[in-house]
């Protein structure tokens, strides 16, 4: 399964629309998920003509994306074997005990293969305590600076994993 990873999109504040690079990088994809920061269901709606779309609801999604289907503050996929989490902020880190530091709380029990979150407009992919943590960045605000910037791309095959980020242009 092929998905396409985007955050941050502050649409329309950033940009009008999503980038039509982006959805060229995304053309094919199963999937797309949006690690939150929409700002309008518009956004949504627009990478929703490329495939289904999930999304997180970011720390600056008020009024523009509520009672949308589509987000949740947190998603839980089982993809091909493979979990997925998406997320706005990364709320902990996989190598630090928290799980017992926080016995009662049910996100530190279970730890996910994968974890996509955004929020801080830089896009990594990195192995922390044995999740893979992806950050797509942001395709319309990258570090804060109105440009194009960056989204992901997330391929589950039998439980294989590849991800990687990709500079629109």
């Amino acid at each position: 399964m092929r998905i396409g990873l985007i955050s941050d999109t502050h649409i329309p504040e950033a940009a009008l629309h999503i980038p039509a690079q982006v959805k060229e990088v995304f053309k094919g994809v199963d999937l797309i998920l949006h690690a939150g920061d929409i700002y309008t269901n518009g956004a949504l709606d627009e990478l929703e003509h490329l495939a289904p779309v999930l999304a997180a609801e970011g720390d600056d999604d008020y009024l523009g994306t509520r009672n949308d289907k589509r987000l949740k503050n947190k998603h839980v996929l089982t993809v091909e074997g493979v979990t997925i989490w998406l997320k706005h902020i990364l709320w902990w880190f996989p190598d630090q005990p928290k799980r017992d530091m926080y016995p009662a709380n049910p996100d530190y029990q279970e730890l996910p293969d994968i974890l996509v979150h955004g929020h801080t407009h830089i896009a990594t992919v990195e192995n922390k305590g044995g999740t893979l943590l992806i950050n797509p960045g942001s395709p319309t605000l990258p570090y804060y600076r109105r440009e194009l910037g960056t989204v992901a791309l997330l391929t589950v095959n039998s439980g294989k994993i590849e991800a990687r980020i990709v500079r629109l242009e």
